[in-house]
């Protein structure tokens, strides 16, 4: 199963550094039943499209706690066995949790299979959301529209052998 793991730099710097993604059990985004119902698609391109987006959203929550980090989303992008990728069934159909998984164990960094990360013109749209977040997750549509505007940039691709010169841009 693919699984998208959201970080920061910082955070991918922590995982080039150990080696590892995550301390176990840790929340990544797949595409899960209740994704594929929720985006009334049979298109797997799409809906593996749409957890990135899912765990993009979540590494900017993460940047929310990383005051000083770069205001650049992180996905991992990494395959696991089925079993150890795990949705919760109660929160299944919560849109805030669409596409959520728990991974049981520590995944190597080696098993990444790429990294998509915002290109630096969209720090200052990020570094808005981020400073948007509170007042969107209570209703304010204003404060939605400027979260909203930092999926407005794609993640960028990039092979595991760059890994390094990402961790770079942390410090």
């Amino acid at each position: 199963m693919r699984v998208y793991v959201p970080l920061t730099l910082s955070g991918l710097a922590e995982a080039y550094k150990t080696g590892e993604l995550g301390a176990a059990p840790f929340v990544a985004y797949a595409v899960t039943p209740a994704l594929r119902e929720w985006y009334v698609s049979d298109d797997i391109e799409e809906l593996e499209y749409a957890a990135l987006n899912r765990a993009a959203l979540a590494s900017l929550r993460l940047l929310a706690g990383e005051p000083g980090g770069v205001r650049r989303r992180v996905v991992v992008a990494v395959d696991v066995p089925d079993r150890a990728a795990v949705a919760d069934p109660d929160r299944g159909l919560d849109p805030a949790a669409l596409g959520e998984v728990r991974v049981a164990g520590a995944v190597p960094l080696a098993k990444a299979a790429a990294v998509h990360v915002d290109a630096d013109d969209a720090e200052a749209d990020v570094a808005a959301a981020v400073a948007a977040l509170g007042a969107a997750d209570h209703g304010d549509d204003d404060a939605q529209f400027v979260v909203d505007g930092a999926e407005d940039h794609e993640l960028l691709w990039f092979a595991t052998q760059e890994i390094p010169n990402l961790v770079g841009l942390a410090g």
